[in-house]
């Protein structure tokens, strides 16, 4: 009977291991075609005009999608700017103040929920909020709705890093004399800074990629984002959507495979950038 018992674990454990790399074979092949398809499909009108040049319509020459590109990195940029200090400060209160406070308990919960609300209900909130009462589209609309969706995600990062912290630091920093805030945030923060990093670093990613809420508030122009707070505002997840699937020109399906491979790329140095953080934190 042992033996039986032994010969069944090790089937029951090769079974398992061949479900697991079917599986992983399975979500390995498929990120491959990906990459394959937006490759072959984008990397062929990748060139200096095209990374310099705006957005023109269909007909005109020397097209690109410069304008898409900066309007992209001014959104993000701009979201992680009102999102992270904010964000923060709620996972430090969360970790080091609140912890098992009710109205910590209560932030947690709206964290969670917001972190699974779908993205174009982020941009219609603010497209009730914002874009009509002033009555225009504009890049700052968007970033706010990317702040918002990435406001969850680093607070929720913030406190599970800090609460990696040994607590045996907290109380070498109180025996010393120092404030709890000074502690916190000169020796609790700075343990944990490569964790925090990888937070912001994966919220970031997020929110690159996202068309939903853009288009509710962004919406898309052809033209340069010197109207940032006023006017539409181009961005590369937009053109993609509007040039791929909303345009009937096959000259303007290829920029869209275009700028799909240059935020692939974006994306994917920005997680090899985290997974390289988080390796060194590990260690």
């Amino acid at each position: 009977m042992k033996t039986r018992s032994v010969i069944l674990r090790k089937l029951a454990n090769l079974l398992l291991t061949l479900l697991a790399l079917v599986s992983i074979s399975i979500a390995l092949g498929g990120m491959g075609w990906i990459l394959y398809t937006v490759i072959c499909n984008g990397g062929a009108v990748i060139n200096l005009e095209f990374l310099t040049s705006p957005s023109k319509p269909y007909g005109e020459p020397g097209a690109g999608v410069a304008n898409a590109l900066i309007g992209t990195l001014l959104m993000t940029m701009g979201a992680t700017v009102l999102a992270v200090p904010p964000a923060m400060a709620g996972g430090i209160y969360l970790s080091e103040y609140g912890k098992d406070s009710r109205f910590a308990d209560m932030l947690r919960f709206c964290a969670d929920v917001m972190m699974g609300v779908p993205s174009i209900l982020v941009g219609l909130f603010v497209y009730a909020l914002i874009v009509i009462p002033t009555g225009n589209f504009s890049g700052m609309a968007g970033t706010i709705a990317l702040a918002i969706i990435m406001f969850p995600v680093i607070m929720r990062t913030t406190e599970d890093m800090l609460l990696m912290v040994p607590n045996t630091l907290h109380e070498s920093a109180l025996a010393l004399g120092m404030s709890r805030m000074r502690t916190t945030l000169h020796i609790v923060m700075r343990s944990a800074r490569n964790g925090l990093a990888t937070g912001t670093l994966l919220a970031l990613a997020r929110v690159s990629g996202e068309t939903a809420p853009l288009l509710f508030t962004a919406l898309f122009a052809d033209t340069w984002p010197d109207s940032f707070f006023s006017k539409p505002t181009a961005s590369a997840p937009v053109l993609i959507t509007e040039y791929t699937t909303n345009s009937p020109f096959e000259s303007m399906h290829s920029m869209g495979w275009g700028a799909a491979l240059l935020i692939t790329g974006f994306i994917l140095i920005v997680n090899i950038v985290t997974r390289f953080i988080f390796h060194e934190n590990k260690h």
